[in-house]
């Protein structure tokens, strides 16, 4: 156990008797699938080893649910910052399978503080550095990658224009750095889509294993780099892919920053210094018989596909709550209207059971069209001729990826063609600015029907938010639905940059690839986003007001339209006129020019027979 705690940053300054005597303070813990170590707003009481099964980091994500932010495995570590205070978790643990770890309780650490000083300050200094650069890599996006780099030491590097120093504590190279310096673009880097990164070792894994299986990738740089891609899966790393979201070159500066995290976080493993590619090189090794054209738009392939799968789940919710408020409102008669006038009744559950309905059928545009994002030119290299990759690697490297990721993805049967079409990311588009157009619509609807409260349609009650105006007493803004209206916006304004990027293609490949990844994972994100507001924080809350709904039916004028099979188009016509011109009711004029008795309109203008039986 001397050896594995040496290799463990917090203890690696440590000498043998100073390992032997922290080892002496560890127990043995062995958990059962799914034992919680802690959960959020415990306090923190331990420094946890893992050596062998694993475990997940969880945190709460908005309205309850559990999100995934990291795997630990074998001789990871997590939990330091327990032996400093014992200040409330901020996310939970669990073990995903059967587990054994070691830990360290925070009370058996403190009490060599008198004993060991000088054990216990190296073991600090460890930890302080760990925890800053944790801490330095979580606000990466915000306050831009600079911040990651500590310890102001640097390695060189070499490319083909020349020499570069790069941030010694950096896994990526001098590609990604110059990247990074000629994008300056968004300040958001592709770090911020973890679907993405998930991708790109996904990947870099079926490739690896692929080229291994055709002999050309010796075994220890086989395992070194499948457990690099592995631990990018499970999360780490990512505050490593740090250039920009929209760059030129299609896509090579992200397949590039893949290539030497990876490169470096293999070389680590297998006991050399990053930045050694000797022992195993981003090109010569991750990106063998691949090219930046047959990796970058695969990868948002398989994002797209990752995000469609959240995007449904916020959908399927969506109208699961609609449907809910058709049922609730199912006995609520009110005027239907087209072109903003009275048209005939119906119900306020008719009206939301429609809105569950529109939206249920994305469910089946999407699920028909996520397919067309599983067709792929990988073994297609530079322009899908399959240059430098033999047929049995593409052959094989599908098969592997299928077992990686579990989804039946399928070969291109024209690899040219699918290099440089990009077809399929237009009409997904589409779909997705198709169910942005609807969600705009039903949210127009609910705005209106919310209006007033006293100068407006008042029929119904949105969840009240937040005040809605600095200088307007008690004014309350419908500020769901309009942010949503928005989100659809800026959705059909993402689409359309989708169609010109598409139409910018020349020849064998189209170059604007990182706009259409970043329009479309943007479009699934934030309508994902906006669904799930807009079933928390308005659907679930509406509240009818039934009496102003059963007065407006009362006293409209589109109820006639019920007596045209009895007294005729013109008469019902006149009728109306009258209404319109004296106030008075259609009940009133109908039974004063005795064309029908107050029992056969009662029967006439029930529930059941003005609205329908659909």
């Amino acid at each position: 156990m001397r050896d594995k705690l040496s290799k463990i940053e917090v203890f690696k300054t440590l000498d043998e008797s100073e390992l032997d005597l922290i080892f002496s303070k560890f127990e043995k813990l062995e958990a059962k699938e799914g034992m919680f170590l802690f959960r959020v707003n415990d306090r923190r009481q331990y420094f946890y080893i893992v050596e062998k099964g694993s475990v997940e980091l969880l945190k709460i994500a908005p309205y309850g649910k559990e999100v995934k932010v990291i795997t630990f495995r074998k001789n990871d570590f997590f939990g330091e910052g327990g032996l400093l205070d014992d200040a409330p978790h901020s996310t939970s643990a669990k073990t995903n399978k059967e587990t054994i770890l070691y830990r360290l309780k925070k009370s058996d650490f403190d009490l060599l503080f008198d004993e060991h000083p000088k054990l216990v300050s190296k073991i600090l200094a460890q930890i302080s550095r760990v925890m800053s650069r944790r801490l330095s890599n979580a606000t990466a996006v915000a306050s831009g990658t600079a911040s990651q780099y500590l310890s102001g030491k640097s390695r060189l590097e070499h490319d083909l224009l020349g020499e570069r120093e790069v941030p010694d504590e950096a896994y990526y190279g001098i590609q990604t750095l110059r990247a990074q310096e000629n994008f300056p673009i968004t300040g958001v880097s592709i770090s911020l889509y973890s679907d993405m990164i998930i991708a790109l070792a996904q990947i870099k894994k079926a490739a690896i294993k692929a080229n291994h299986d055709n002999g050309l990738i010796p075994e220890n740089i086989y395992k070194a780099v499948s457990k690099a891609c592995d631990e990018i899966i499970d999360r780490k790393f990512h505050s490593h892919f740090v250039v920009d979201v929209i760059q030129g070159g299609a896509g090579t500066s992200t397949n590039m920053n893949a290539n030497e995290v990876i490169a470096n976080r293999a070389l680590e493993l297998m006991g050399y210094e990053r930045g050694q590619y000797e022992h195993c090189h981003p090109n010569n090794h991750i990106n063998l018989s691949q090219s930046t054209n047959d990796i970058y738009p695969n990868a948002i392939k398989l994002a797209s596909y990752y995000k469609t799968q959240k995007l449904k789940v916020a959908l399927v919710n969506l109208v699961e709550s609609l449907r809910n408020k058709g049922s609730e409102f199912s006995d609520i008669i009110k005027m239907g209207r087209t072109q903003l006038q009275d048209a005939v009744p119906m119900t306020l559950g008719q009206e939301f059971e429609a809105y569950a309905q529109n939206l249920e059928e994305e469910i089946e545009r999407i699920d028909q069209n996520v397919k067309l994002l599983l067709e792929l030119n990988i073994g297609g290299t530079a322009i899908g001729t399959g240059l430098n990759a033999s047929p049995e690697y593409r052959d094989k490297v599908i098969v592997h990826l299928r077992k990686i990721t579990g989804i039946n993805l399928r070969k291109s049967t024209n690899y040219i063609e699918a290099t440089q079409d990009t077809g399929s990311y237009l009409i997904f588009a589409s779909v997705l600015k198709r169910l942005a157009v609807k969600l705009s619509k039903i949210c127009n609807d609910l705005r209106l029907l919310s209006s007033g409260p006293r100068a407006g349609l008042n029929e119904i009650n949105l969840p009240k938010m937040q005040p809605g105006s600095s200088i307007m007493p008690g004014k309350v803004n419908p500020v769901i639905p309009e942010v949503v209206n928005q989100v659809a916006f800026n959705c059909i304004g993402k689409e359309l940059t989708i169609t010109l990027a598409s139409e910018a293609g020349q020849l064998e490949l189209n170059v604007m690839e990182p706009i259409i990844a970043v329009s479309l994972f943007e479009m699934m994100d934030s309508l994902k986003n906006a669904m799930t507001v807009l079933k928390s924080k308005c659907i679930d809350g509406i509240t009818a007001n039934r009496d102003v709904c059963k007065r407006m039916v009362e006293n409209s004028i589109g109820i006639v339209t019920a007596l045209n099979p009895i007294l005729g188009y013109e008469t019902s016509s006149s009728i109306a006129k009258e209404a319109l011109e004296s106030g008075r009711s259609i009940t009133d004029i109908v039974i004063e020019r005795k064309l029908m008795s107050r029992k056969q309109l009662d029967e006439i203008l029930t529930p059941e027979h003005l609205i329908g039986k659909f």
